[in-house]
C-alpha cells in the first residue's frame, strides 16, 4: 500500500505486503524487501537496501504523540537488515549498514555497522 503525497524516485522495487505512509520520499535505485513499514514523513535516500519485516516508527510516544511525528532519515547508500526497527527521528548515515535484528536507537555515523539491541 502507498499512501498520498509519496515520492518515489526510478528504478524503485516494492515488495508484497509492504506499507508505505504518506508524506515520504523515497530516492532512486531502492529495495524494499517484502512486508517492510515505513511512516509518515519518513527520508530514504538513493541506493538504499532495507531487508524483509524491516519497521521504520515516527511516534516516539503513541498514542500521545508529544513531540509530534518524526520519521528516519536513511542517507544514500545505506542498507537495513531483516527484522530491524528504527526508532523516530533517528538517521542512518550514508553507507551504513544495520544488522539484521537491530533495535536502532541513536543516529548511526556514515560507514558504520550497528549490531543488537539496543544496536
Amino acid at each position: 500500500m502507498i499512501r498520498e503525497k509519496t515520492r518515489i524516485g526510478n528504478h524503485v522495487a516494492i515488495g508484497t505486503a509492504t506499507v508505505i505512509e504518506g508524506n515520504t520520499c523515497i530516492g532512486n535505485n531502492v529495495n524494499l524487501q517484502s512486508m517492510v513499514y515505513i511512516p509518515t514523513d519518513t527520508v530514504i535516500g538513493n541506493h538504499v537496501f532495507i531487508g524483509p519485516n524491516t519497521v521504520l516508527t515516527n511516534d516516539r510516544y503513541p498514542p500521545t504523540r508529544i513531540g509530534g511525528l518524526e520519521g528516519p532519515r536513511i542517507r544514500n547508500g545505506a542498507a537495513i537488515g531483516a527484522n530491524a526497527t528504527l526508532l523516530p527521528g533517528i538517521c542512518i548515515g550514508e553507507g551504513a549498514l544495520v544488522a539484521a535484528g537491530a533495535i536502532v536507537t541513536r543516529d548511526v555515523p556514515a560507514h558504520m555497522l550497528v549490531i543488537g539491541a539496543p544496536a
